[in-house]
Formats: structure tokens, sequence, C-alpha cells
């Protein structure tokens, strides 16, 4: 996967996507969720991002029981569930095996998107951890001071305030710092290079290609 450009994981990514919307039995879209977890395997990330997975899994056994209690049809969460996985974890390969810095190149340049847009858009994802980490600091803070997050719901939602005022602080001062580095460095010029090599190898165009034979065939299958 780490061979691949950026520019064909995320056409990968959309085009599972649509393969996710145009499968529509739980037989076929359970095929591509097990394609999908051993591309993660052979790829060696189905063991380094297992939190994420299961995070994923756990979503979709949500989403799935969700839309059981709506309908009350088991096949119709069974296929909801799935879809919403298999739509998910194609992201895995794209974020765990992308440079953010290729990832902008390619959405820039490829993709024709505004660097402007582009960069807030990577600029979400790497900011994911940190305010996952600084959650967890705000937490064991708060816990060092006496804060208990157990109990009652409403006993909890009062507790996680105390957490929730000082993580939203500290974004504010990150945002404020982001921003003032970013004007210092003369963000939103009108030409932008980047160091990046994004060029479509021999391998990328044997994968594309074997995505487009893939989408034609579901296309006139479903049709």
């Amino acid at each position: 996967m780490e061979r691949l450009v950026p520019l064909t994981k995320i056409l990968m990514t959309l085009v599972v996507s649509v393969w996710a919307i145009l499968l529509r039995d739980w037989a076929s879209l359970l095929a591509l969720v097990v394609v999908e977890l051993v591309v993660l395997f052979v790829a060696g990330l189905l063991i380094k991002q297992r939190k994420a997975v299961m995070a994923l899994t756990s979503f979709a056994v949500f989403l799935g029981v969700i839309q059981f209690l709506g309908s009350g049809d088991v096949t119709s969460a069974i296929v909801s569930g799935l879809r919403m996985l298999a739509m998910t974890l194609v992201f895995i390969c794209l974020l765990a095996t992308t440079k953010l810095q290729d990832l902008t190149a390619a959405l820039v340049t490829q993709c024709k998107i505004p660097y402007e847009y582009a960069f807030m858009f990577t600029a979400a994802l790497r900011f994911v951890p940190d305010f996952i980490a600084e959650s967890h600091a705000v937490q064991e803070a708060q816990a060092c001071r006496g804060l208990s997050l157990e109990g009652n719901f409403i006993k909890r939602m009062k507790s996680y305030a105390s957490v929730i005022q000082p993580l939203l602080l500290k974004s504010l001062g990150r945002s404020e710092t982001m921003a003032l580095s970013l004007e210092l460095r003369g963000f939103g010029g009108p030409t932008h290079i980047f160091a990046a090599s994004v060029g479509l190898k021999t391998i990328d165009y044997g994968v594309i290609s074997v995505l487009v034979v893939v989408t034609i065939a579901l296309f006139a299958i479903v049709a």
C-alpha cells in the first residue's frame, strides 16, 4: 500500500465506497469486508490499527441495531452495518499509509482542490490524535484533583463539563498559535510548491485499471 501514490489511494477509497453502495445483499458486502481485512492484514495494518478496526466494527454494529429497531428487518440491519463497515475500513488504508503532506499535494496538484480546503482537511486529520491525547491528559489531571467520572448518566455529564472546558481552552490556544504561524509563513499566497513526488507509477496504473474493470462489471451486474 505504501508504494501507491496518494491519488491511487484516494480513487480506491472512492471506488470501494461506490462498490459498497452498489452491493445490496449481505453476502456480497461481507465478502467485500473480508477482502478489505485481508488487504489490511497483508499490508501489516490489521494489527497496528486494530483499535480503529474494532471502533469501526462497533459503530457498524450500533448502526445495524438502530436499523433493526427502526425497520424490524434483520437482513436490512445486517446490510446497513456491513455497508458502513465496508465504506469506512478502506479509509484506514488511505490514512495509515499516506503522509499528510503527500495527501495535500495530491489533492491540490492532481485533484485540483483549492489549497485552503485541502489544508483544512489534512490539518483536521493531523490534530485528531493530538486532541484525543489532550483529552486523556485533561481527564487524568482532573482525576488527580478528585474528579470522579463514575455514576449515573446525569452525574457523568456534569463531571465531563469539567473536562470539556479546559479542553476547549487548550484547543482555542492551539488554533490561535497555528493561525499566527500560518500568517507569518505567508499562508494564502498565489503559488504553492510541494516537495513530495505524487506522480503515477506503473503499479498505480495497474491498480486503477483493476478498479475500473471491477466497477464496470459491478454496474453491468446491477443493471
